[in-house]
């Protein structure tokens, strides 16, 4: 059976809690959505915002706190926000991701050539084993045990040969400070995991994003070789348009091509444009140039009959925020109206206590 690019459209909208508000807890909504994107502090934040009910953000930031879920380098080697267990679980099935930067031509391959990586690992635990160290504390702590090497390339080792969970206050609502680590094995001491398997990693990615090719999975994960893990799995499959094989789980449904998907406002890094191979099933290749830009920042995102027709951002003053509406093409009064509607509801819940304004640029 074909899926079209609606059918696959809508479907990512539909488990990606973005067809309706979700009325559901937040750590069971992180847990669903297989962790959140958090290269920066605060948009996994953004992302709740626009998929769950009434989400405010000490409902999140209190999990951070009471550590039911953390901030770490995982899929892709960039950090994500996921609840505990998955932490502990995830980790060592991306930990080649993090052994092939080690080995790729950067400015820290040659500095770390010459270190023996276990013994800069066990210096690195012991320290941790005392208290947190700031990323500046725990890099000139390390300079002090290996002199010879730049402290930027013995942080670049360390958060690649160990899983370290980057602790409150950062990532909490408000807050502002340089990461601070710990290993996640004391922070999250007590703290069951299940053993770590590359199929069950792929049906929870299934339940947030498929249904997908193995190129999909695999540019999410950033682990290789996954469609040897999907043969010996029990999958339903699926054409795309361009004849690639689809696989899902196999209670999984599909919402209509019909389905209405009203217009949002996705957050800056949203996961739903990073997690695919194949993106165009949510955004354009010419939008997607115009959103995510060179340096790998992502843009907060328009979202029109389910695909990003343009970005925005927020420009805050002492005692206003502006959000600047900026389509790539044009939009309906009706569709731009809605947008504009939910900029407001945005700013109220980011910005509270300011005077507010959404302006909307021409198209182009």
């Amino acid at each position: 059976m074909h899926l079209s690019h609606r059918i696959l459209n809508r479907a990512t909208l539909d488990r990606q809690l973005l067809l309706k508000p979700a009325k559901l807890p937040v750590l069971d909504a992180v847990t669903h959505l297989a962790g959140l994107q958090a290269q920066a502090p605060f948009p996994p934040y953004y992302a709740l915002w626009c998929r769950l009910e009434g989400f405010q953000p000490d409902d999140l930031a209190s999990l951070l706190l009471d550590r039911s879920v953390v901030r770490m380098v995982l899929m892709r080697g960039t950090v994500h926000l996921v609840p505990a267990a998955d932490a502990l679980a995830w980790r060592p099935l991306v930990q080649i991701v993090m052994d092939r930067a080690l080995t790729a031509a950067n400015q820290h391959r040659d500095p770390l050539a010459k270190l023996d990586h276990d013994a800069v690992a066990k210096t690195t635990g012991e320290l941790l084993r005392e208290r947190p160290y700031s990323s500046d504390q725990l890099g000139k702590a390390l300079v002090e045990h290996y002199p010879e090497t730049p402290a930027a390339s013995l942080m670049f080792l360390v958060r690649a040969i160990l899983p370290l969970v980057q602790i409150p206050p950062r990532g909490v609502w408000g807050k502002a400070g340089q990461p601070t680590y710990q290993v996640a094995d004391h922070w999250l001491d007590g703290v069951a995991a299940p053993e770590p398997s590359a199929a069950e990693l792929i049906r929870r990615y299934l339940a947030a994003f498929g249904p997908a090719t193995v190129a999909d999975m695999q540019a999410w994960a950033g682990v290789t070789k996954l469609g040897e893990v999907v043969e010996g799995m029990d999958l339903r499959t699926y054409l795309d348009p361009d004849g690639r094989t689809l696989y899902d789980l196999p209670d999984a449904t599909l919402p209509d091509e019909d389905t209405p998907a009203p217009p949002r406002l996705l957050g800056p890094f949203d996961q739903t444009l990073l997690s695919y191979a194949d993106r165009t099933r949510m955004i354009s290749d010419e939008h997607r140039k115009r959103v995510i830009t060179i340096n790998g920042l992502v843009k907060g995102t328009l979202l029109v009959d389910g695909r990003v027709r343009g970005s925005w951002e927020t420009k805050a003053a002492r005692g206003s925020a502006t959000l600047v509406l900026t389509p790539f093409e044009r939009i309906s009064k009706r569709d731009t109206a809605a947008l504009e509607r939910a900029g407001r509801e945005l700013l109220a819940w980011a910005e509270p206590g300011k005077a507010h304004e959404v302006v909307s640029g021409d198209p182009g």
